[in-house]
């Protein structure tokens, strides 16, 4: 979107609002993601391809397992974090920035690369690095000054 006029760096408010929304969104996509781990491993069990063992259940397994369990820990940080990455590159808004009226974007206004997401989550301190944004004079965040990003709040659609 281009404008005549620079958009405003979203302010702590907004950006918790949008952080809530997606985190509703992404504690649906995990459980989601962690049934159909547990789905399919119910079924290899039943087909007798999978021995849980000296384990309860599956979930049992999936917990403390040596092995198991750090895979399917990333698998659930794999689906998180591609969440973000995903909807920051296409449209430089997750779901709960849209919501929010708020885009992420690179400096010069365009599109945010997968490396600046990355960064961006990595230096997030899960949402805490948006405190930030009270003390900076633009209102950038934590994750935004390392990123190099900006969280602008956009025009209402007339």
């Amino acid at each position: 979107m281009t404008t005549t006029q620079p958009l405003p760096n979203a302010g702590l408010m907004r950006r918790l609002g949008a952080l809530f929304y997606d985190a509703l969104i992404i504690l649906a996509l995990e459980m989601m993601a962690a049934g159909l781990i547990i789905a399919l491993l119910q079924a290899f069990e039943a087909m007798s391809i999978l021995n849980v063992a000296p384990y309860i259940d599956i979930s049992d397994m999936l917990s403390k397992h040596p092995v198991w369990s750090p895979l399917f820990t990333l698998y659930l940080a794999v689906v998180w974090i591609y969440f973000f990455v995903f909807f920051w590159t296409r449209a430089g808004q997750t779901l709960g920035m849209r919501a929010w009226k708020l885009q992420v974007r690179n400096q010069e206004g365009g599109r945010i690369t997968a490396t600046q997401a990355l960064i961006r989550i990595a230096t997030s301190a899960f949402g805490l690095g948006n405190l930030i944004v009270l003390f900076d004079p633009k209102n950038r965040s934590f994750q935004d000054i390392w990123a190099k990003t900006d969280v602008v709040v956009l025009p209402k659609a007339n």
